[in-house]
């Protein structure tokens, strides 16, 4: 039977005795199986050593780019509730617009009356954005879902404030045709010698309705269209003489009567302040003036209800 055991001999210099030591067989391969698992794992974490200190440039940079990203995103997110603020300014600004034009500000394309919904503003301190304290994914997770609300939410808008302002453009297109067409201005200068109005007629000295205003001014003095439009009439009458009506549109026109000269065709079209006339005496009158009458829809009115200068 094979020994269990393994002499080893010692044999000394000189005289001494020579040693023997017996060491059972299962030592020596219990140091043999440690040596090499203590090799092993040596192995083993010099190898992860050498991995993670490979990895640690890497990993700084990840750091340093998720920092960057976390500031530009937060510095995003201040850009957008600038934004927000502005939207804020722009439909107060609309609804004064609105308001100066007579139009609703709550009616349009869907838009509410400024302050009865608030936008989502994105900024301030909130430690759950991303703190030194906060678990660094969730925060920057929350703080990437607000910010797509944000921007949904002002994609929205803007959709809304530029079918907003193309129906007030329409409507500051046709009111700036209105005022165009209205005639604002006086047709001559000098003073106005009878009003519109019931008066004596001078020459039967009975009452009658004046129907416009009579401008006392001297002869050839310039008459100039109060408003755009379109000249409808050129005629002379025996009673108002040489005589203009221009068609303004939006059912207004102007008479020019007693008139020296006449500057203008049928058919014409006239700019306001544009010289259209002279100031005369043809026709039945007492002496040099201008008559104007402002007929809205085929009746006379007041042309000083239209006069602004």
């Amino acid at each position: 039977m094979a020994s269990k055991k393994i002499t080893i001999v010692v044999v000394p210099e000189g005289p001494r005795k020579i040693r023997q030591i017996k060491i059972p067989r299962f030592w020596i391969l219990s140091l043999v199986v440690l040596f090499l698992a203590g090799g092993l794992s040596l192995a083993w974490v010099v190898r992860d050593y050498l991995s993670i200190k490979q990895s640690l440039p890497h990993l700084s940079s990840l750091q340093e780019e998720n920092t960057l990203q976390k500031q530009q995103i937060a510095s995003l997110s201040g850009k957008v509730d600038a934004i927000n603020q502005k939207m804020a300014e722009l439909k107060e600004f609309d609804r004064k617009v609105r308001a100066m034009v007579s139009m609703d500000p709550s009616k349009g394309s869907g838009i509410e009356p400024f302050g009865e919904q608030q936008f989502i503003g994105i900024g301030g301190s909130d430690s759950s954005l991303g703190g030194s304290n906060s678990p660094s994914e969730r925060g920057h997770k929350k703080l990437v879902r607000m910010m797509y609300r944000a921007l949904d939410k002002l994609d929205s808008d803007i959709s809304v404030q530029k079918d907003e302002k193309a129906e007030l453009m329409r409507l500051l297109d046709r009111q700036k045709s209105i005022l165009a067409c209205t005639p604002s201005v006086w047709p001559a200068k000098g003073w106005v010698s009878s009003g519109f109005g019931y008066r004596l007629s001078p020459f039967t000295n009975e009452k009658e309705l004046h129907r416009g205003l009579d401008i006392c001014s001297r002869k050839g003095a310039p008459v100039i269209a109060p408003a755009d439009g379109v000249v409808a009439y050129v005629e002379t009458d025996p009673g108002y003489g040489k005589t203009v009506i221009i068609n303004h549109g939006y059912g207004l026109n102007s008479m020019y009567a007693h008139l020296e000269k006449v500057h203008v065709k049928k058919g014409q079209v006239v700019r306001r302040h544009q010289e259209i006339a002279q100031v005369g005496d043809s026709g039945r009158t007492t002496g040099a003036h201008l008559h104007y009458e402002v007929h809205l829809n085929g009746i006379p009115v007041n042309p000083l209800r239209y006069i602004l200068n």
